[in-house]
């Protein structure tokens, strides 16, 4: 509420043009597949790695308000399977928000066996590094779980570290730390994988609307990895 001060009704007018505001998180819109992740999760045995192929779409949202807070997002799904195969290893959809006043990013993550959670950290607008965590029990950056995971693989902390590297690709190392029953220690299932950008972002509504002339977007200047073109890839 400090960043704020005391008035929680009114908007601010924000920008329209997502990309151009998106401070750490823009290099990360667009279309990406890494073809070498690495999973590490828990079995009966003990440990099992597999290794992963990834296909992740990140595309920008319009401009989000609650009253004064404002946050610029990419709306995301990552699609994963083993090399070779069809059936789905892990499917995840949510959104990853940048919110300026703050300095802060914010990611949303649901996945189709149940469970959600609302990680946090903060990140200067040029970071090329930045990391999020939520923790079991928080009202605020929590983690919640069905029935059945929470009494057989309960996750009691999550965090996410990102890096964004020279060559435009991005990495990510993410770990679940799990409790299970039997284990005389919580468990840290980890997932790691560079990414590679394959295809353009969409532009979101707003910014799409105020195309200049001749298909320019206003206000966009560079992505630091690239210029948009309105009818072209990231270059």
């Amino acid at each position: 509420m400090t960043v704020y001060g005391p008035d929680i009704y009114t908007e601010p007018d924000g920008d329209p043009d997502t990309l151009a505001n998106l401070g750490p998180l823009r290099p990360m819109a667009g279309v990406w597949e890494g073809t070498k992740g690495s999973d590490q999760h828990p079995v009966v045995e003990g440990t099992e790695e597999n290794t992963f192929v990834e296909h992740y779409e990140l595309h920008p949202i319009d401009r989000q308000t609650n009253g004064p807070q404002l946050f610029y997002g990419l709306r995301y799904h990552t699609h994963i399977t083993k090399p070779g195969e069809a059936e789905t290893f892990h499917d995840q959809v949510g959104y990853w928000l940048f919110e300026p006043a703050a300095g802060a990013v914010t990611l949303t993550l649901g996945i189709p066996r149940a469970q959600v959670l609302l990680a946090s950290g903060p990140a200067a607008p040029d970071a090329t590094e930045f990391e999020l965590t939520a923790t079991v029990g928080s009202e605020v950056h929590g983690i919640l779980s069905n029935p059945f995971l929470d009494e057989a693989f309960r996750t009691l902390s999550y965090r996410i570290h990102v890096t964004v590297n020279g060559d435009g690709t991005w990495s990510y190392e993410e770990e679940g730390v799990l409790q299970i029953p039997g284990r005389d220690e919580p468990f840290s299932h980890i997932d790691r994988n560079t990414l590679t950008r394959i295809g353009p972002p969409e532009l979101n509504p707003l910014a799409a609307s105020a195309r200049k002339p001749g298909g320019a977007l206003e206000g966009t200047g560079s992505l630091g990895i690239g210029s948009l073109r309105a009818t072209g890839p990231l270059l």
